[in-house]
């Protein structure tokens, strides 16, 4: 299957914050009703990816082109940005909000009086329809925070870490947002932390690393790029003699976030855990687990061993 055209693209981009090189030749390109997302540690140039996507910064190199074009005013109203912090004017409503956004971006009254009541039945505000933005809840601030950037009607949305400040059920209820969005269509970019968002939601992932890409493709390609497909977690008393017995059987071992780990050729099965504490016998181990390889384990594997902490 052939890739999606892409939508958005930043290609070779350099940028330089404080003195200091964020972006070193950053090539991303974003497939149209995709969503990509971006994968680092702090400081890695995530946030600035996604403002030099979205036009906030001027990259000091490369290019952004937008269906093809170079990013400019005429391209700017095809982007909408979900910053992570909410943008909004605490003591307005929430339809006094999308009313004020939807102005600066020039929309007519007609379109305002269709596309707001849309957005409020759309994001499930209408029962918080009389409640000042200041006052609702992280998640409540977050579902308005994500119609405000869609109030201009974008083929684009950028989103910054869109659920890291709320609780569990409201990043569920995030979550099925913006599969719905791109359900309909949307093409999305976006950074998280969360790697269990990452596998849930995007598309494609790219693990960032010292202003570029360290890997990039499926959450299923990354899997593929672990030379394991289980990965079981030890505790030993003899991390030597583990390490040694490991060896013996053909299994790779990495120290991940302090922790070992074996990667296991096969997928685990009724017998995988049977297996392994028999491998282990009189190593002296105190607790064992085995699971399939998922997005963590491809992220500890792929980025370098500082930023992975192996």
């Amino acid at each position: 299957m052939s890739a999606p055209p892409a939508v958005l693209q930043l290609q070779q981009v350099h940028k330089r914050r404080a003195g200091q090189a964020v972006l070193q030749g950053l090539d991303l390109a974003v497939g149209r009703g995709e969503i990509f997302g971006l994968l680092g540690p702090n400081g890695c140039g995530k946030s600035t990816a996604l403002h030099v996507a979205s036009q906030l910064l001027r990259p000091d190199g490369g290019q952004v082109l937008i269906d093809g074009e170079p990013a400019s005013a005429r391209t700017r109203p095809r982007l909408g940005l979900c910053p992570q912090r909410p943008a909004l004017y605490r003591e307005l409503h929430p339809a006094e909000n999308l009313d004020f956004f939807a102005r600066l971006h020039g929309l007519p009254a007609s379109a305002r009086a269709q596309r707001v009541p849309a957005l409020m039945q759309r994001f499930g505000l209408t029962p918080h329809a009389g409640t000042p933005a200041g006052r609702l809840s992280g998640g409540w601030q977050q579902r308005l925070n994500l119609a405000v950037a869609l109030v201009h009607g974008p083929s684009v949305l950028v989103l910054d870490e869109p659920t890291a400040a709320v609780d569990l059920q409201a990043r569920h209820g995030l979550w099925t947002l913006v599969d719905e969005l791109r359900g309909g269509g949307m093409t999305m970019l976006m950074s998280t932390h969360d790697l269990a968002e990452a596998e849930r939601l995007c598309t494609r992932v790219g693990l960032m690393h010292g202003g570029r890409l360290a890997a990039c493709g499926t959450p299923a390609e990354l899997c593929m790029r672990v030379p394991g497909r289980a990965v079981t977690s030890l505790q030993a008393t003899d991390i030597a003699a583990a390490r040694a017995r490991a060896a013996r059987c053909g299994w790779p071992v990495r120290a991940w976030a302090g922790a070992l780990a074996c990667l296991l050729p096969d997928a685990p099965h009724a017998g995988t855990l049977r297996e392994v504490v028999e491998a282990f016998d009189g190593i002296g181990i105190s607790a064992v687990g085995v699971q399939p390889v998922g997005l963590a384990h491809a992220y500890l594997e792929l980025m370098p061993a500082e930023v992975a902490g192996g």
